[in-house]
């Protein structure tokens, strides 16, 4: 009888939250540190766990005469302490998180993060009120077949919280997924800042960091092209400082006064309520082709930046001008930057329209797998410092959030790294809960005069006393500043601490003269000078509004150019109004008349007339910044967290799978064997294999690349699949790296895959091997995994794609 093999095969499983083997066996894993202990913990405890529950065993206990007295639930011990817990990174501790690991069925309620985490192992149900419920499955009757009686406080309080457990969603960046970390300081910044999160060498400040979509309601998919939110707030020894940006460094408007018009334009629209969380409707691009300071961030937008592969593989920006403020009260302006160390990459437009139906919730699985394997997410921080003497020298007023710094110009200096090692514990309490805000500052930090940014500090304020009930926000425990909050204020709903004395108000002498000012010591506005009149407009260079536009048109590869033009025809395609594609294809004639030619042609129009400039000023033409391309920020090569497909089904050669799992595992890969259904493979040596998902359930899409084990059998049976042939068309088409043995040219055959490019040149991403060997990586193994490692090839795509 065959007989299940002892492989590493099913570890994949482990760092994956989706399907896994069929079987209760827990996996075997050869190589020390391949995935964390916990996280192999966890995996097989929840199933021993959840095994010690065949079937309800109280069901019965429900009915008749059994009713009259409840049963005690049944309960089974975990057994591991991870098994219980929300996250295997809750080891992970920082001054916010708390310093101490949570107690087994302990609830606190004070202090930092870890004083307030609730955990019920071991412990019966009770109310809020912490009255334990001794019947937790039927209302209170009077008689079994009777009416519900209105005294059932225990039904009450359950339905009315239940009733009340959703908040309002923010109006914009309303999908999200977030994580904790720190950011650790490389040298001090005294010279420019006294914000203390630069203060030393090494300095560790605790943040907490959301990324979201823009325009989705809280129920929309993660790969809509979008902008994505990438707001950070540091727990600082001086209080809570709110760095609330995006992965595009510039924005749509000028001024805060046009945001409610943006996003009224950019949402569903009203009538119908469609499209959910896109851009490619009338409303949107009508707003945008008459508010011609668009142009510049709508070519962002119809770029690769818009469909970002993780959130662990995106840039991010502060889009504002800033002020630092050193201990002498002298300030410069300040730009800031996040770099990921892993590389800047993106989806293919075919590729993230798939994974929408897919798996909705790509990015934010992406980034909790990576986090709980222990492959810590990490960017660098960099600022572009100058003075406002050098500002007033550029060619474009920094105070415009549609205009970007080129680092040609102000180069980036790095300051330090952002790790992200911890995941929540509870989506709502920390996530959605969570509220940044940019008048969130600390000493060392002060606004500039941009007018959108100016606009900002007031919204978001308000904006958390709509979504969170009332002014005290700050106390829900994500919120709460490190250091203890000293003043006056009073009440309000959902107030939490409670004040000593009979003092509320400054100054006072019955307390002393307490809570005291800080004088110097603490937050002060920095003295700027300003002389003007009061009015509505905007300065004089805030009207070029394509010299920038161009800038980033030229600085792309052609593939990025081709992606630009492919984003626009498929998003005004779906206009209904001529003339408001018209008028947008006007815009792009300012910016380069390939662009918009290449953009009309796709729309079957002619070309119009450029559009009126708002200026007669004569604006610069730029050179190329190469910075400004995914192509500048490839990643280190390395295939750490990434997922790969093995395919194979009965007749497999088991050798061929154990030397490819192994290899990937050994690289920090993800590797998940998969096949046409759940269940055991058989092996051609007579062996056992889990299937750990399948063809199905996890679709090419999913992955980063893929390889097709060895065995003419198995092949055959992967042949009678058409999935199988839908997931190497995709991941074909998707320009990522495919390894197939020589037994499996059929396979590429009725798939419509030639080994050679449009041009008759060798696809260096299809790999044809001989069988592979077990224990040591051939040649062709390891030339997939640095293919898997590096940015992915463009050299297949054709427009139409040929497959």
């Amino acid at each position: 009888m065959a007989k299940a093999a002892k492989t590493q095969v099913g570890s994949g499983s482990v760092s994956s939250t989706v399907s896994g083997p069929s079987t209760h066996e827990p996996p075997y894993i050869a190589k020390d540190n391949a995935l964390p202990d916990e996280l192999l913990k966890k995996f097989a405890g929840s199933d021993q766990l959840s095994s010690a529950f065949p079937h309800n065993q109280t069901k019965a206990s429900e009915y008749g005469e059994a009713a009259r007295c409840p049963h005690s639930g049944a309960t089974a011990e975990a057994p591991h302490a991870s098994v219980g817990a929300s996250t295997v990174s809750e080891a992970n501790t920082n001054e916010k998180t708390g310093q101490t690991p949570p107690a087994a069925g302990e609830n606190r309620q004070k202090g930092e993060l870890d004083s307030v985490r609730a955990d019920s192992q071991g412990q019966v149900l009770t109310t809020n009120q912490g009255v334990a419920l001794g019947d937790n499955q039927s209302s209170l009757k009077i008689g079994l077949r009777g009416p519900t009686a209105m005294e059932d406080f225990i039904l009450r309080e359950k339905l009315t919280h239940f009733d009340h457990e959703r908040i309002p969603e923010r109006v914009v960046h309303a999908r999200g997924s977030a994580a904790h970390g720190y950011f650790e300081n490389y040298q001090p910044l005294s010279e420019y800042t006294k914000a203390t999160p630069f203060s030393e060498a090494g300095k560790q400040t605790p943040v907490f960091v959301r990324f979201s979509t823009v325009a989705g309601e809280r129920g929309s998919s993660d790969t809509v092209r979008d902008v994505r939110g990438f707001a950070v707030k540091f727990y600082t020894d001086a209080g809570n400082w709110d760095l609330v940006g995006n992965n595009i460094p510039v924005f749509f408007i000028q001024d805060a006064m046009k945001f409610p018009d943006l996003v009224h334009a950019v949402k569903a629209e009203p009538h119908h309520a469609m499209p959910q969380a896109s851009s490619a409707h009338d409303t949107f691009w009508d707003f945008v082709s008459l508010m011609p300071e668009s142009t510049h961030m709508l070519l962002w937008q119809m770029s690769d930046r818009a469909i970002p592969r993780s959130y662990r593989m995106m840039q991010g920006f502060g889009v504002h001008t800033f002020r630092l403020v050193n201990e002498n009260n002298q300030s410069v302006f300040c730009k800031f930057h996040w770099t990921p160390l892993a590389g800047t990459h993106a989806l293919a437009w075919d590729e993230a329209v798939k994974i929408c139906g897919a798996d909705a919730d790509f990015h934010r699985r992406d980034l909790w797998e990576a986090i709980e394997a222990g492959a810590y997410p990490e960017w660098e921080l960099g600022l572009q410092i100058f003075t406002e003497a050098q500002a007033a020298e550029f060619e474009f007023d920094v105070l415009d959030a549609t205009k970007l710094i080129p680092v040609e110009l102000v180069p980036l200096l790095p300051v330090g790294k952002l790790v992200l090692n911890r995941n929540p514990d509870n989506f709502f309490a920390e996530t959605e809960q969570v509220a940044f805000c940019t008048a969130h500052i600390i000493p060392g930090i002060d606004f500039s005069n941009d007018p959108l940014l100016q606009g900002r500090i007031h919204s978001y304020l308000d904006t958390q006393l709509t979504r969170l009930g009332g002014a005290n926000f700050h106390e829900i425990p994500i919120n709460a500043p490190l250091p203890p909050v000293h003043n006056n204020q009073r009440d309000g709903m959902h107030r939490q601490s409670i004040p000593r004395g009979r003092v509320a108000y400054e100054p006072n002498s019955l307390s002393g003269g307490c809570p005291f000012q800080a004088g110097m010591q603490g937050f002060t506005s920095f003295p700027e000078t300003i002389s003007e009149d009061k009015v509505r407009g905007k300065p004089e260079k805030f009207a070029d509004h394509y010299s920038q536009a161009s800038l980033f048109w030229i600085s792309q590869s052609q593939v990025e150019k081709q992606h630009i033009i492919n984003a626009f025809r498929f998003e005004l395609t779906r206009v209904q109004v001529p003339a408001i594609r018209e008028r947008v294809v006007s815009l792009l004639l300012n910016v380069d008349k390939t662009l918009a030619s290449s953009v009309a042609d796709g729309l079957g129009i002619e070309l119009p007339a450029a559009a009126p400039l708002a200026s007669d000023s004569k604006f610069p033409l730029l050179d190329a910044s190469p910075a400004l391309s995914v192509t500048h920020y490839p990643g280190d090569g390395s295939i750490k967290s990434k997922r790969i497909a093995i395919l194979a089904a009965n007749g497999v050669s088991g050798s061929s799978v154990n030397a490819l799992y192994d290899a990937i595992l050994a690289q920090g890969g993800v590797p998940r064997l998969l096949s046409c259904t759940l269940g055991k493979i058989e092996t051609s040596e007579g062996d056992l294999l889990n299937a750990e998902a399948t063809l199905e359930t996890m679709p090419g899409v999913l992955f980063d690349a893929m390889a097709i084990a060895d065995g003419e059998r198995s092949v055959t049976r992967l042949a009678s699949d058409a999935h199988t042939i839908e997931f190497l068309r995709d991941q074909y088409r998707h320009c990522k790296p495919i390894l197939v043995p020589a037994t499996a040219s059929s396979l590429l055959a009725r798939a419509g895959i030639e080994t050679t490019l449009a041009d008759g040149s060798q696809d260096t991403g299809l790999i044809v091997a001989d069988a592979y060997a077990e224990g040591k990586a051939t040649p062709a193994i390891e030339a997939f995994i640095a293919a898997a490692g590096k940015p992915r090839d463009h050299s297949r795509e054709t427009d139409p794609p040929r497959v």
